[in-house]
């Protein structure tokens, strides 16, 4: 038996619905992200949200799509990008603060691990398994950068330590 190129491999039906879930989720993250750097004081938190918006979400999105696009899947929806606007110019009770920001986006790479680790076990295609392990790997990768940001500014909630 000659084994076929992964590309060449049609999707089974699990690919193609956590695939195009994915992408629908990312694009939303993306909107998220837009909203949340708006909302960012500190600058070190602001240029890690630019660094993984560019360099994470938005190429998640783009080959997610194309991947889609190849098997001739209909794209979700994306919501509309919002505006970049200046922090004094959102009210003070609307505003998220930068440790909320921070735990927000800590909750969305911890998530992602997780729905990366699902699609990777569920695939049959190794292009597609290999890529969500590349996209776990980045987030994992963010995640440290995030968490060790948090603790420099104090940002950290940490549970009650068990010590007997």
């Amino acid at each position: 038996m000659i084994l076929s190129k992964p590309q060449e491999e049609p999707l089974h039906s699990g690919e193609v619905f956590n695939l195009w879930s994915y992408l629908f989720a990312t694009k939303a993250t993306l909107v998220t992200m837009q909203i949340l750097t708006n909302h960012t004081g500190d600058q070190d938190l602001k240029d890690l949200l630019d660094d993984l918006t560019e360099n994470s979400f938005t190429q998640e999105d783009q080959q997610t799509e194309t991947i889609l696009k190849e098997a001739g899947i209909r794209l979700p929806p994306a919501p509309p990008d919002r505006p970049n606007v200046e922090l004094q110019d959102i009210p003070a009770g609307a505003r998220f603060n930068d440790a909320e920001i921070a735990g927000l986006v800590q909750k969305e790479l911890i998530t992602g691990k997780i729905t990366c680790s699902y699609i990777m076990g569920i695939s049959t295609r190794e292009d597609i398994a290999e890529l969500f392990g590349d996209f776990h790997t980045q987030k994992a990768e963010y995640e440290t950068k995030l968490l060790k940001l948090m603790k420099e500014k104090g940002w950290l909630v940490s549970p009650p330590i068990n010590v007997k």
